[in-house]
């Protein structure tokens, strides 16, 4: 019994030498659950048909094969005329629950009572059922339908369960027989998709766990999830997607046993933290404080790792202890797991430090925290199974898996936010990729508005590189935002060739589609090359000569000259210009320094006739200038006639 755990406790061992070990046991499991508050997980359960009974129901999540978290399923619930327990197989009635293709899967509703719910469920499963809903027998609160304690005949089947399973009240499974009874189709849906809450992008999730390694199946069956789910779960942690945190579950000793050989074999600190014996005999092998002591390092394993912020080396140690130190090899003791620690590169004086004196008559801080821990806290109830998965504050129901766990907890995540690792063919198909999931598809460009999430497929309109689309998804998504050109060209027409490429595309604020230069027509079908040669005259000059080509033109000019397209002209590829030009400017320097001189010589010579006119006037008033006459002296006449 070294899990402890389920609603159903068994005895095992007829042996009188071990009645008082076992009922002590008993005592160390019963006393800490008598105020225990069993939260039954539940999903809802929908008929749709028939009309008169239509509604929704609580339905309680089974715990073994897969649920389907985060997901829903439809299916038509037939209740069988033979074996209506289940309890043997159907087979042996002739009876099959395969549907037939394009039908819907067959729900088979089976009464509680008389074997096992899991072998009710794997005698269905066996015949071609989907889900199987079991009918309570009795009115009463619903239950956890719980897998029995494993033995050789139980082991066979309860792994190899794969289907989910919900346990209904004794008054609605009246409702559906009588419905199937008169003839009606009785189409339900199961939905589990609001079975763990999903408020934001991370997840929280505990795994209730055991180090002991030789309980049997369960053991077994916990050991080979550990190995299978560690990369998953580290990949988790390190992309800061989830935050895990491993609890191991201790019981304490009745004060009055104390000092019996029971508690001191199962338990350390005086009494306040035990585990049972693995062997289940109090007298050979490992001991139950064996298996607390290393419960606590592996608390102390986590603590110290997640002090680096590299929480997920538990995951490494475990599996690595699991693998180098079994009980049955007899290394299931500290020196095997220091070589571990060392191996891991961590701090084992921290981890000595970290778990305290086991024989002081003291708490240890470490355990009493994992024991308040056991106690439920809002809508989570106490932990009572071993192992338990609580994802979101809720706990798991079903086979522990890896595909199963992982579901479970990528439907954790608020919807579109699931890490790459939830999309994975572990978890789901991608819905996306049948018909683009009838969502807008621009295959141009290969471009989708079809977004596969945990929950099935969005059409939503992408982001791509920068450029948001908008529209409503299913038939239409154009781009918005600057940039958009570079998304398909804009929906404009565009082309390459030859190493060249033109878009039609502008981008002022306002996506248009302009053939370029060079091009012409309607932009968003078709742009056609222009043949400047003929239709816009280009290279018209007497020495070029004009060759189309796609987008543009060549222009080349005869002889040594060259094509100048600003100017469209030649000229010489030499520093020599072509004669007609050096003849131009010589005519025109020559007329500019012909026209200079005339207007200095028209200057010199009438401002030196000016000049001598003037001088000759002013000297004549003095004396006689030999190239002039004698003037008479006015002035003097003047004064005479006075």
């Amino acid at each position: 019994m070294g899990f402890f755990a389920s609603p159903k406790m068994e005895l095992h061992g007829s042996a009188v030498r071990l009645f008082l070990g076992f009922l002590l046991l008993l005592l160390l499991l019963l006393t800490p659950l008598s105020n225990a508050r069993f939260v039954v997980e539940k999903n809802n359960l929908r008929v749709t048909s028939p009309e008169k009974i239509r509604g929704t129901h609580d339905s309680a999540i089974g715990n073994f094969g897969i649920p389907q978290y985060g997901g829903s399923m439809a299916g038509a619930v037939v209740y069988p005329k033979e074996n209506q327990k289940g309890c043997k197989e159907f087979t042996d009635f002739g009876i099959s629950f395969k549907s037939k293709p394009g039908a819907l899967p067959t729900f088979v509703l089976v009464d509680r009572g008389d074997c096992f719910f899991a072998l009710k469920v794997w005698n269905a499963q066996k015949a071609g059922a989907s889900a199987v809903l079991v009918a309570d027998d009795i009115e009463e609160p619903l239950i956890t339908m719980d897998s029995p304690e494993e033995d050789g005949s139980t082991a066979k089947y309860i792994e190899n369960i794969t289907i989910p399973s919900a346990l209904i009240d004794k008054s609605f499974g009246e409702t559906l027989k009588k419905a199937i009874s008169s003839g009606d189709m009785v189409n339900v849906n199961l939905d589990w998709r609001e079975s763990v809450p999903h408020p934001d992008d991370r997840v929280e999730y505990e795994l209730w766990t055991n180090s002991n390694d030789e309980c049997g199946v369960k053991c077994d069956m916990l050991m080979e999830f550990v190995k299978d789910f560690k990369g998953a779960a580290q990949i988790l942690e390190k992309g800061g997607y989830t935050q895990f945190t491993p609890h191991y579950i201790t019981w304490y000793c009745p004060q009055a046993f104390t000092l019996s050989k029971q508690c001191k074999s199962q338990c350390i600190n005086h009494g306040r933290y035990c585990a049972p014996d693995p062997e289940q005999d109090f007298s050979s092998g490992y001991e139950g404080k064996d298996v607390v002591l290393e419960n606590l390092r592996q608390l102390c394993v986590f603590k110290v790792a997640n002090e680096t912020k590299k929480a997920w080396i538990w995951w490494d140690y475990v599996t690595d202890f699991q693998i180098r130190c079994p009980m049955k090899d007899k290394k299931y003791n500290k020196e095997c797991a220091d070589a571990v620690i060392q191996s891991l590169g961590l701090d084992a004086k921290k981890i000595d430090k970290c778990m305290g004196d086991p024989n002081a008559d003291s708490e240890n801080p470490v355990l009493k925290e994992e024991q308040d821990a056991q106690v439920g806290k809002g809508s989570r109830g106490d932990v009572t199974i071993l192992p338990t998965l609580v994802v979101n504050n809720r706990q798991y129901r079903g086979k522990l898996e890896k595909g199963a766990v992982l579901k479970a907890i990528c439907s954790g995540f608020e919807e579109t936010t699931e890490p790459a690792v939830c999309l994975s063919g572990d978890v789901e198909t991608n819905e996306c990729l049948d018909n683009n999931g009838g969502c807008w598809r621009d295959k141009r460009a290969n471009i989708t508005a079809c977004k596969d999430t945990f929950r099935g497929r969005v059409c939503e309109c992408p982001l791509v590189d920068g450029v948001k689309f908008k529209g409503d998804g299913y038939t239409t998504c154009e781009a918005s935002g600057p940039g958009r050109c570079k998304i398909n060209n804009g929906g404009c027409w565009h082309e390459a060739r030859d190493g060249h490429a033109f878009s039609a595309c502008t981008d002022d604020g306002e996506v248009k589609c302009r053939c370029p230069t060079g091009f012409k027509g309607d932009g968003v079908n078709s742009c056609v090359d222009i043949d400047e040669c003929k239709e816009r005259k280009a290279c018209q000059c007497p020495e070029c000569s004009c060759k189309n080509k796609w987008g543009s033109y060549d222009c080349s000019c005869s002889g040594d000259l060259l094509y100048i397209r600003d100017h469209d002209t030649c000229i010489s590829k030499t520093a020599r210009e072509p004669k007609s030009a050096w003849a131009a400017v010589w005519v025109i320097i020559i007329g500019l320094a012909m026209a200079g001189g005339g207007a200095y010589l028209v200057y010199k010579y009438r401002l030196r006739s000016y000049m001598d006119s003037e001088i000759r006037a002013i000297m004549a008033q003095y004396m006689p200038l030999d190239s002039q006459a004698e003037v008479p002296n006015h002035v003097d006449n003047e004064h005479e006639r006075a």
